[in-house]
């Protein structure tokens, strides 16, 4: 078989992005209970339709996705409730401040402010 003009041997040039390494989270197991209900409602309940939340977003996504710092909440903490991280600047605060102290056990501030630009504590 004759190969097709229309393509091209070899590839070009062009790569793709990589997909950042997707660690599991080093702040919660994968249980379905809310992070933010354990600490602030003192609460265990298990949410079939807990949602991971990455830390530190925009930029420091990929950073976030690959250092393991996520979290599971449940749609009222992530998105839809007075006090959801994504709508709160408080309960982010909470959920970052502990991100970053948990992270610093095995590195440093400064590490951390290389990483992700600012320090939160």
């Amino acid at each position: 078989m004759k190969p097709s003009n229309n393509l091209l041997f070899p590839k070009s040039g062009k790569k793709r992005r990589k997909k950042p390494k997707h660690r599991e989270s080093i702040l919660q197991d994968k249980d379905g209970r809310c992070f933010l209900c354990m600490i602030l409602d003192n609460n265990n309940f298990y949410y079939p339709d807990a949602e991971e939340h990455h830390v530190f977003e925009g930029p420091d996504r990929s950073v976030s996705t690959e250092e393991g710092l996520t979290v599971y909440l449940c749609p009222r903490h992530h998105r839809t409730g007075p006090k959801a991280v994504h709508t709160d600047q408080e309960t982010n605060l909470i959920v970052k401040r502990y991100a970053q102290t948990i992270w610093e056990r095995n590195h440093t501030r400064e590490e951390f402010r290389e990483k992700f630009r600012k320090s939160y504590l």
